[in-house]
């Protein structure tokens, strides 16, 4: 639903987003209202106490303010209960009901200063109890109008009063024929629409030195923000209905598909290496990537030894040959690294904890396990890393002997870059191989540190040919596709589930955004029956189809073109949503470059039932895929909780070993064999 017009702007809020919040202030204020009622009727006859005339003043006036606030809040949140997102004709009278709602403050802000006025000067001699009610209602007055003011700020939109409005029927042909008049306006609402993005940027990182180099990162995302957010007429509620409506679309299909055949080897894999043994390999070095956050996930990992466990190694400061750069002043970072290795303080050639936008931390240490010189890169881990991530351009990464356009992920590339000169131009690298010459070098990291880690084992695999790169859940829109198939020798990433991480990228995030216009234009229920039965479908499971869409009664013929509703959305023309009539339509052709993920694709899924009782077992199967079935956005539960560390690691040991993993620890020796 387009956001609701009150005050001559646009709020980012719409006008069926108020059941929910009217529901609430209605059930407080019936309560309210009721023991207002009380306290009246207990004093009928009988206001004799010191202030008693103002006290009945109060109390009748209070009932009055409370009994029209309690109708207007009726009418609004049964008129905001009518018609669906894309169709608020039922609901045009929200706006007149939210001016008188707006008006109702005034009495409410004058008889709180009554009350307090009466409990301050007038109370005295008066019933304790009922002192103590009046304050009460008072305090609630004010904690109401305090939030209210909250919520005014949280919905407002800076830019709600120059959004352009398209032509209701326009053909999009003649919308792209724009004049130089409105191209103009266009251009400075854009640029208008940039800068309030950097401004919200720059105040959520205060806390961060306002340099060149954050200044030049937050116009970069401030960008991408407004290109993004800029060119549909949505607000969060809408989203978070379509991603509901989504999430059931997606399940139906996947229950209405054949079980997938189980790949056992890689068609890319060198000869003598199967599933099993990259198994193995990636559940050995998701050690290090997991170490590289330190401390915080040693302990979020193990919640009730990890504490005890630190604090008895972080007293101690043993000499040291390795060199440790960055802010440790207690050990605690390192010594959670030594107990998620397994590693001796002697094995580590270099550990850094320096952190900037571009620059993430990472360490050099030798295992002599698997024979191998091991950087590890730790992922997101602070909001400087987030900026990081954020800076989703993409940048030229010419490579000698790669054929087709080489280019990457600007955020990663840049941190890349910063730990080649580390390694490289430091001498990092070559100290570590002239101790060990024979060992092989190996690249891990997870999230933005797979990413990292990929792009860094393309740069030094000219000087390093038999260097390997284990990524774990890497960026989706991480290299271009010349570069992805040049990695695809020595670079194998592995994503769990329904990992959100792997499938983002600029591309994708268009389409998912296509995709919700298309599910909330077609969807013929009001929005918070939506939301309701979306909660109870993620909470108690059920059957997708029992939610209708318009689609289900339009004809076969009709349903290749795009609805009213759609283009109802559509603020302004955009390239990258040009037609929700087919998904196959040369008008989805992406303006943005298309980025993919590194090397080969180990996919790791749960086996057996998506929903499970708590304490059952949780048995895995690894498949070889590419990286071309990660081109859309899967909406799940678990989309956030498989791209964790801790989950990765834990399913890769489940596989490595052979044994289902049970979240119960008591039931651990019932395990049986994984087939």
């Amino acid at each position: 639903m387009p956001g609701l017009v009150v005050f001559n702007r646009r709020w980012g809020i719409a006008s069926d987003d108020f059941v929910f919040p009217g529901l609430f202030e209605l059930f407080i204020r019936v309560l309210w209202w009721i023991g207002a009622m009380t306290l009246f009727t207990y004093h009928s006859g009988r206001f004799d106490c010191n202030g008693g005339a103002v006290l009945h003043t109060y109390l009748v006036g209070l009932l009055v303010v409370l009994g029209l606030i309690i109708l207007s809040i009726s009418a609004i949140v049964y008129v905001s209960a009518q018609g669906t997102i894309t169709n608020p004709g039922p609901r045009r009278s929200i706006p007149a009901l939210v001016y008188l709602r707006a008006v109702l403050y005034l009495p409410e802000l004058v008889w709180a200063c009554l009350g307090a006025l009466w409990v301050s000067d007038d109370s005295r001699g008066c019933n304790p109890a009922t002192i103590g009610a009046v304050i009460a209602a008072v305090v609630a007055s004010w904690i109401i109008l305090l939030f209210t003011a909250l919520g005014v700020v949280f919905v407002f939109d800076p830019l709600g009063d120059s959004r352009p409005q398209p032509p209701d029927m326009e053909p999009l042909g003649v919308r792209d024929m724009e004049s130089n008049r409105s191209s103009q306006f266009f251009s400075t609402a854009r640029s208008l629409a940039v800068k309030v993005w950097e401004s919200r940027l720059r105040l959520l990182c205060c806390c961060l030195p306002q340099d060149e180099s954050h200044r030049a990162a937050f116009s970069s995302i401030a960008q991408l923000f407004s290109k993004f957010f800029s060119d549909t007429d949505l607000v969060p509620s809408d989203i978070a209905a379509g991603l509901v409506l989504l999430h059931q679309e997606q399940d139906k299909m996947d229950r209405s598909q054949d079980p997938e055949t189980i790949v056992e080897h890689s068609p890319s894999s060198p000869i003598g290496e199967d599933l099993e043994v990259e198994l193995e390999k990636a559940s050995h070095y998701m050690r290090f990537a997991a170490a590289a956050y330190g401390w915080p996930l040693y302990i979020y990992s193990n919640l009730f030894t990890g504490p005890c466990k630190l604090c008895g190694d972080c007293r101690r400061s043993p000499g040291a040959d390795y060199d440790i750069v960055g802010g440790d002043p207690l050990g605690c970072q390192f010594n959670s690294i030594l107990q998620t290795t397994g590693l001796h303080y002697r094995d580590f050639i270099y550990v850094s904890f320096h952190n900037q936008i571009y620059e993430i931390p990472f360490f050099v240490a030798l295992d002599h396990k698997k024979e191998a010189v091991v950087v590890a890169v730790r992922g997101t881990l602070s909001l400087k890393d987030v900026l990081t991530d954020l800076s989703a351009e993409c940048e030229n990464l010419p490579l000698e002997g790669v054929p087709g356009a080489c280019y990457a992920h600007k955020g990663i590339s840049q941190a890349a870059g910063f730990i080649y000169k580390k390694l490289v131009n430091d001498g990092i690298l070559s100290q570590a191989l002239s101790t060990v010459p024979e060992y092989k070098l190996v690249i891990t990291g997870h999230s933005l540190g797979a990413g990292t880690a990929s792009v860094l084992a393309v740069l030094l695999r000219s000087s390093f040919p038999t260097l390997q790169c284990y990524a774990f859940s890497p960026p989706g829109g991480l290299l271009s596709k010349a570069l992805a198939d040049y990695s695809k020798d020595f670079v194998v990433s592995v994503v769990l589930g329904k990992d959100l991480v792997p499938r983002l990228s600029i591309p994708n995030m268009e389409d998912l955004k296509r995709r919700i216009l298309k599910m909330v234009s077609n969807c013929n229920k009001p929005k918070y029956l939506i939301l309701l039965q979306g909660l109870w479908y993620e909470l108690f499971g059920g059957d997708p189809d029992n939610f209708p869409t318009e689609m289900d009664n339009r004809r076969e013929e009709v349903l290749s073109q795009p609805l009213l509703g759609e283009e109802s959305l559509i603020v302004r023309h955009s390239s990258s949503y040009q037609s929700l009539g087919s998904d196959d339509s040369p008008a989805h052709t992406a303006v943005n470059l298309p980025l993919f993920l590194p090397g080969r694709v180990l996919h790791i899924t749960e086996d057996g039932p998506s929903r499970r009782p708590c304490c059952s077992q949780v048995r895995y199967r690894a498949d070889w895929s590419n990286e071309m079935a990660f081109r859309s956005i899967l909406i799940s539960p678990r989309m956030l909780v498989d791209h964790m560390p801790d989950c990765v690691l834990r399913a890769l040991d489940t596989l490595s070993s052979e044994r289902p993993y049970s979240l119960c620890p008591a039931s651990h020796s019932d395990n049986q064999h994984n087939p």
